[in-house]
């Protein structure tokens, strides 16, 4: 695990706000959340946050601007976008406007991480660890929050995006029930 963060998290979807905020305290990070770009800045200025994790899209405006205000705060945090409207036009803004890297939804919290310590010019740092089963049963569970996040719950569909049968993702859910 990496050392303990604050992290802003800003995001429009009430459902994956929640799976990335839980998923980044079970890692012992501190979370502050935001679902518009005022929140954002409200709780920006009174969190200091190190980290940010920011929506491109969101209902209320566009994340850009939530990045170029987190960008502005001394010190800047590291800041990685995330979106479902990848555009080379819109990474090449949000790069210049401090973000340190830009992920396309559905990005894992491990995947983010490693987004944190990305330098500019440089490969993507790997990501810790090899595959340790309770890594990927904890990479596994994410990604089904978050793919019944974008279905809005629905599992059939879910499980068919998931690649698996819906039995077996009712099954898994039943272990491990949403909270």
């Amino acid at each position: 695990m990496t050392e303990a963060r604050h992290i802003l998290i800003v995001e429009d979807d009430p459902r994956l706000l929640q799976t990335l905020a839980e998923s980044f305290a079970r890692r012992g990070h501190r979370v502050t959340t935001a679902a518009s770009v005022d929140e954002a800045l409200r709780r920006a200025r009174g969190a200091m946050p190190s980290h940010a994790v920011v929506d491109l899209k969101l209902a209320e405006g566009s994340g850009l601007d939530v990045v170029a205000h987190l960008a502005a705060l001394q010190p800047p945090p590291r800041i990685v976008v995330l979106t479902g409207f990848a555009s080379i036009a819109t990474t090449v803004e949000a790069i210049k406007l401090g973000a340190v890297h830009y992920l396309a939804k559905p990005a894992t919290v491990r995947e983010i991480e490693a987004a944190f310590d990305h330098v500019a010019g440089r490969e993507m740092p790997q990501i810790d660890g090899g595959p340790r089963v309770s890594a990927l049963k904890t990479q596994e569970w994410e990604m089904i929050q978050q793919t019944l996040a974008a279905t809005d719950f629905n599992i059939s569909e879910a499980a068919r995006r998931l690649g698996m049968h819906r039995r077996t993702l009712a099954r898994k859910l039943a272990k491990q029930p949403i909270r």
